[in-house]
């Protein structure tokens, strides 16, 4: 018996990647799905300097009262009665978070007192006043 050798021009054989691009596509994903955003109050305010101030890792909401008695909370405009419903509105996503109140150091603190006091009604007891820390 004589053994023949193919020697035919049949498919090359190649490497399947498609296994591979799955793969990326899932891990990418799961980076989208599991990275966390950072949120903006929507504007710039300067805060007070404090001899005490400390950095806080976490605070995912942050509201900001401007020396006019604006408040915003996630780039949006609000009223003092609406402050409530958009920090529970927020918490349904994150619902472990805390607030940092960035109020501005020309604004009045009866209005400050009134955002935090919403704030503890919508049932977040972790909430913060942000401070620059002084230089010494």
């Amino acid at each position: 018996m004589r053994m023949r050798r193919h020697t035919g021009n049949d498919e090359e054989a190649g490497i399947d990647l498609t296994p591979m691009l799955d793969i990326v596509f899932i891990m990418l994903i799961f980076f989208i799905v599991t990275s966390s955003f950072i949120k903006e109050s929507g504007i710039t305010v300067q805060t007070p300097s404090a001899a005490s101030a400390s950095e806080q890792p976490k605070g995912n909401i942050l509201i900001a009262v401007s020396p006019n008695g604006e408040i915003w909370i996630d780039r949006q405009r609000v009223d003092i009665r609406a402050v409530r419903a958009a920090v529970e509105r927020l918490r349904v996503d994150q619902p472990d978070s805390s607030v940092v109140v960035q109020a501005d150091r020309d604004s009045r603190s009866g209005l400050v007192i009134q955002v935090m006091d919403q704030v503890r009604l919508a049932g977040v007891m972790d909430v913060a006043l942000a401070a620059t820390a002084e230089s010494r």
